[in-house]
């Protein structure tokens, strides 16, 4: 079993935290989070600008 000093456990989850790999991941994430919410929304205010969006893409059917 190891035990890990507090300050240690910090440092380590503070790096993995701000290696490239996870902040793509989350970047990445977001964005689709963004996008999928964009698209797929019935919200009139956010809907109706993005609509001809929508299907000028031919990615997201609204009717």
């Amino acid at each position: 079993m190891t035990v890990y000093s507090s300050s240690s456990l910090q440092r380590r989850v503070t790096s993995w935290t701000l290696s490239v790999p996870v902040q793509s991941a989350l970047y990445i994430s977001l964005c689709t989070l963004t996008l999928w919410t964009i698209y797929f929304t019935t919200y009139p205010p956010i809907h109706d600008p993005v609509h001809s969006l929508r299907h000028h893409t031919a990615f997201v059917s609204c009717h």
